[in-house]
């Protein structure tokens, strides 16, 4: 099943998103997210959250559409978006995609990429989209879709990622390893209409940025 979450971050592309959330078999917000689903005339399935960054008047906008509102006390362990991940798990989903995740705040869009890397995500495909541009981790393999001249960026979130083959890059990597802090997966290209890139072990963050008038 796919889940789209929304969160409270900036969205640039506002008709690319409403259509992501619009055909979604589940929505959730995270808190504040409600604000784009309302705006876009949607109605989301769930709203969970603190409830910080809602008003009454929203709050029961969403009550009377027959969202179900999952309220958490302000004071926990978690983030919104982490609760909404959550939640989207424990119903099932095995594909999901998060709008609205970045922006903002930095420290929320440095823990919202990390988040990514929780073990409760592993086996599901997980990504967030943000205009032309997609995030997500390689769990072993993955093949890109898109067009000659789309960037990919490939950041290691462990401290090194072994093993690290591509094919229809402009840069190839045959088997080396990338490391944690040194830029050198940055601003790579593709060739044509796919790309593959397989890892041996880590943590790989791949920002895959299709070219202008593309849709990722």
């Amino acid at each position: 099943m796919r889940a789209v979450i929304v969160a409270n971050g900036v969205i640039e592309d506002e008709e690319g998103a409403k259509a992501t959330a619009a055909g979604a078999p589940l929505l959730i917000c995270a808190d504040g997210g409600a604000h784009h689903v309302l705006r876009w005339g949607l109605r989301p399935h769930v709203v969970i959250g603190d409830m910080d960054s809602l008003d009454e008047e929203a709050l029961h906008r969403l009550e009377a559409a027959g969202a179900v509102l999952l309220r958490y006390p302000s004071r926990k362990d978690e983030t919104d978006l982490e609760l909404a991940l959550d939640y989207a798990v424990r119903q099932g989903a095995d594909e999901i995609l998060i709008l609205g995740a970045l922006g903002g705040r930095w420290d929320h869009t440095v823990a919202n990429i990390l988040l990514l890397t929780w073990s409760r995500l592993e086996d599901r495909e997980v990504q967030i989209i943000a205009g032309q541009e997609r995030l997500f981790l390689v769990h072993r393999q993955v093949i890109l879709r898109g067009a000659a001249g789309d960037i990919v960026s490939l950041l290691p979130l462990s401290p090194v990622v072994e093993g690290i083959v591509t094919n229809g890059l402009e840069y190839p990597l045959r088997g080396e390893p990338l490391y944690m802090g040194p830029s050198r997966g940055v601003s790579n290209v593709m060739l044509g209409p796919e790309a593959n890139v397989t890892i041996a072990s880590g943590w790989l963050l791949v920002v895959h940025r299709r070219s202008a008038g593309g849709n990722p």
